[in-house]
């Protein structure tokens, strides 16, 4: 007898529909699975043969084919056990066929007919809103998937609850989740601006690099707190909407990364890969592809310490996703696109021992020393990056002062302010912020007087600036208006988005 069971797969952080049909005859005893299976789909025949025996239900002894379709599409991981199960089940009689067609069902078994979680939870309850169809999957995902408002999801987790549940003889309540609950607006940041003492100008760069999405490279010796600020980036970042919401957790969730009590990640992302990591780590990639830190960090904060310390050809695949805000992934069989709308923040020492201009330790690094250390960080990567800002020593004045300078909670009223007014610039563009203007955005929008236009060409000149770095000081300068309140980028907006090139202007 032939049944049908719909299922789903993810491609990359976007799920699409595979039928299950299932065929079991009488013949000599044989499974086979058919339709591009990996290794994971085709070592599923086991676990499916366990479970339904220990389930109490009888296997049929005759010959099953399960074919996974569309057929041309290559089907991994183990999310098709529970359908092929169901269809066994199906064509056996075991399972009344009643309303079946309405359900989407993925699900990992183990032997004893437990019924375990997957990945991409998310991304197939989307499709299975947009199919118009109600979803059966592990209890554990159940409110992962409960996050897409219009679709009914049932989580079970047996195989034998399943059974009942479709006979007719088990209710279960669809699962639901409390999303205003999820976006509480009374959080406290984990790490505040006010518990790093002094480098009150580092602050205002953060301030202004949130404000306007740019990417900042922190440049000091070391203990002078450049991870301390990084940390803190995330807690004066705007809220996330829903929709940032749900496609940050559709990447997280396509990883296998979501937390089992998380149903979104509410929280701007912060990875902090280690300077080990390889650029497949990075940007993603594998036999099957995954997401990397870059994806990963989408809609949040990208931390990259000892930067120099990262291998070159690991630092120079940021280029790509830096300007297109996504990241391609390229194998024989499939191409794959991931966001990566990230903010970048690095971390370096200004020379390999670290006190290169500090007035309290002798610098040992000879200048050939010191320009091959700067010279890890490519010229079209440090174009890329607005703010280079200087951290110096922390004095012990600062240190020892009972003074706390200004919380997370009053610079976020300021970036959030900032982000409103970019939010109605850049109405029904689908840009979101100063520093993914486009080039006509920016001719549009950075204006600049006579005043301005003399010291920005003074400027270029005495620090040959790229193209591409004048773009950048305009856009950040734009950004400093905004926090001005401004409609107009003044001189002074232009001049303190000078001084936020410090590498430009450093001479070694």
């Amino acid at each position: 007898m032939l049944a049908k069971v719909l299922s789903s797969s993810v491609l990359g952080i976007e799920a699409y529909p595979v039928e299950v049909e299932v065929d079991s005859t009488r013949g000599l005893p044989a499974f086979s699975t058919v339709g591009l299976p990996d290794n994971a789909v085709k070592e599923s025949k086991e676990r499916v043969r366990s479970a339904v025996k220990n389930s109490g239900y009888p296997f049929p002894t005759g010959k099953i084919t399960v074919n996974l379709a569309p057929a041309d599409i290559k089907k991994e991981g183990t999310t098709f056990d529970l359908p092929v199960a169901v269809g066994i089940l199906l064509a056996e009689g075991i399972i009344k066929n009643e309303g079946l067609s309405e359900f989407m069902i993925l699900g990992e078994l183990s032997l004893d007919g437990a019924i375990k979680p997957v990945r991409g939870a998310l991304p197939v309850a989307v499709l299975a809103g947009r199919l118009k169809k109600k979803i059966i999957l592990p209890v554990q995902n159940s409110r992962e998937a409960a996050v897409v408002e219009g679709t009914e999801v049932y989580g079970v987790s047996s195989l034998a609850e399943l059974v009942e549940f479709m006979n007719g003889r088990r209710v279960l309540q669809p699962a639901s989740v409390d999303l205003a609950g999820c976006f509480r607006q009374d959080r406290c940041p984990h790490f505040d601006l006010s518990d790093v003492m002094g480098q009150e100008h580092v602050k205002r760069a953060i301030e202004v690099a949130a404000a306007g999405g740019h990417n900042v490279l922190m440049i000091g010796p070391p203990g002078s707190g450049k991870t301390m600020l990084a940390r803190r980036l995330p807690g004066i970042l705007p809220d996330m909407t829903l929709d940032e919401a749900i496609e940050t957790t559709k990447i997280h969730s396509v990883a296998g990364m979501l937390s089992e009590e998380g149903v979104l990640v509410t929280e701007r992302p912060f990875r902090a890969p280690h300077h080990t990591i390889s650029d497949a780590g990075l940007i993603g990639g594998g036999q099957v592809p995954r997401p990397g830190e870059v994806s990963l960090a989408h809609n949040g904060v990208l931390f990259l310490d000892e930067v120099p310390e990262f291998r070159k050809n690991v630092l120079e695949v940021l280029r790509q996703p830096i300007e297109d805000g996504r990241v391609t992934i390229s194998r024989a069989a499939v191409s794959l696109t991931y966001p990566s709308n990230f903010m970048l923040v690095c971390a370096m020492n200004p020379c390999p021992c670290g006190y290169l201009g500090d007035e309290q330790k002798e610098c040992l690094c000879t200048p050939p020393m010191v320009q091959r250390y700067r010279a890890k960080l490519s010229g079209p990567l440090l174009d890329r990056i607005d703010i280079h800002c200087e951290v110096p020593r922390v004095r012990f004045s600062e240190l020892s002062g009972a003074r706390c300078g200004e919380g997370s909670v009053e610079v976020k009223r300021r970036v959030d302010r900032a982000r409103g007014i970019q939010k109605e610039r850049f109405r029904g563009t689908g840009i979101f912020s100063n520093a993914r203007m486009t080039s006509r955005q920016t001719r549009r929008y950075c204006e600049i007087d006579g005043e301005s236009t003399a010291l920005l060409e003074a400027a270029i000149e005495r620090l040959g600036l790229s193209a591409r770095a004048y773009t950048r000081i305009l856009k950040v300068a734009r950004t400093i208006a905004d926090l001005d309140q401004s409609d107009r980028i003044l001189s002074h907006h232009i001049a303190e988005a000078i001084q936020y090139r410090a590498l430009d202007r450093a001479v070694v």
